[in-house]
């Protein structure tokens, strides 16, 4: 590669990088040796002037700057991009957004629309666990039976909460948020891990955090202070993710550097998704 590039390189004092012929060479050197000392100056800057150039030319190039987090593991990376997402008032230290226009204290919700809410969610458990229990790729097969797994909970919570406050169950439309969001996660764990792999820790891992703090904010305001299933755990919780922190970090090393840029890539749509199920049904009344 050096030596294509050398042939391209103008070079001041010099036609050409090539090497000239013999002949032309030992004429150079008959002509050095007879002219005067001071005409010796512009050949030996002819000479050596080449020599720089291809050093530069062969020279190593430079690394990658470390990504964020990096060095503690893929998640600490997966982690870094989903906090700058969050605004400040929510994590002061690295939130990225500006504080929300609307903050969660005037939201108005209501039993209904929370019910739907629960509702809407089960779908995405739902696919998120068939999913992972199939392994249309073989590495989901390490995330079965985590600990994490919504869907019962949840699906027991709307039954008891339509009984208790006679509530009708929604039903969930086929257009509706949670089967569009179920049926795009079906399509992308078949042909894009990596996508697929964001939207599942972004899901899971969230809602341990920010959506057990709004699943009692929102208890507190409209179900007598009730404790839902869906924020419950049977084992603790830092266990829980710690162990699929270790199985996603292992997954990732196999992956490249493009295709773990492309999960961090994802980040943003599966915030995005989420917080607007949220405030779809639990902002305002409905």
């Amino acid at each position: 590669m050096a030596n294509a590039l050398l042939r391209d390189v103008c070079v001041p004092g010099v036609i050409s990088s090539r090497p000239p012929s013999t002949e032309a060479f030992r004429n150079k050197l008959h002509s050095h040796a007879l002219a005067p000392r001071r005409a010796c100056r512009p050949l030996r800057s002819a000479i050596v002037r080449p020599s720089k150039v291809q050093a530069h030319a062969t020279e190593a190039p430079a690394k990658s700057k470390a990504r964020p987090g990096e060095k503690k593991g893929f998640v600490e990376e997966m982690r870094f991009v989903a906090m700058k997402l969050h605004t400040k008032d929510q994590a002061p230290k690295e939130g990225g957004k500006e504080a929300a226009p609307q903050p969660f204290q005037k939201w108005e919700p209501t039993r209904e629309g929370y019910l739907r809410f629960l509702v809407e969610s089960k779908l995405v458990y739902d696919a998120l666990e068939q999913i992972v229990q199939q392994a249309p790729v073989p590495e989901y097969a390490r995330f079965q039976n985590t600990g994490l797994e919504r869907a019962g909970p949840v699906s027991t919570d709307i039954d008891n909460l339509a009984a208790e406050y006679s509530l009708q169950k929604p039903e969930p439309a086929t257009d509706g948020p949670g089967n569009n969001y179920a049926n795009f996660l079906r399509e992308v764990s078949q042909s894009e891990p990596q996508v697929f792999m964001c939207h599942f820790y972004n899901t899971y891992f969230a809602h341990t955090a920010g959506g057990r703090m709004i699943g009692s904010k929102v208890s507190q305001m409209i179900l007598d202070n009730k404790q839902l299933n869906f924020y419950k755990y049977d084992s603790d919780v830092k266990e829980l993710l710690g162990n699929v922190r270790d199985s996603i970090n292992e997954v990732a090393e196999t992956w490249t550097r493009e295709q773990k840029d492309k999960c961090l890539d994802e980040t943003e749509k599966a915030f995005a998704v989420r917080n607007a199920q949220r405030m779809t049904y639990l902002q305002s009344k409905r």
